[in-house]
């Protein structure tokens, strides 16, 4: 995670916050860049793959 990212972040909060809103903000903003991260190297599964793994942990 960028610095830069995570002042912009802040900057975007009212000016009174918890600091729980801070983690989670930034909890979020880790999982979406892991995504596209993951998405960039190819660690995708087709829609047929997902549909195969939530029908195992739907069963």
């Amino acid at each position: 995670m960028r610095k830069s990212t995570v002042l912009e972040s802040i900057n975007k909060l009212p000016d009174e916050f918890s600091i729980d809103e801070v983690i989670e903000r930034l909890i979020i903003i880790e999982k979406i860049e892991k995504g596209r991260q993951e998405a960039k190297d190819g660690k995708v599964n087709t829609e047929e793959q997902a549909k195969t793994k939530l029908t195992k942990w739907l069963n």
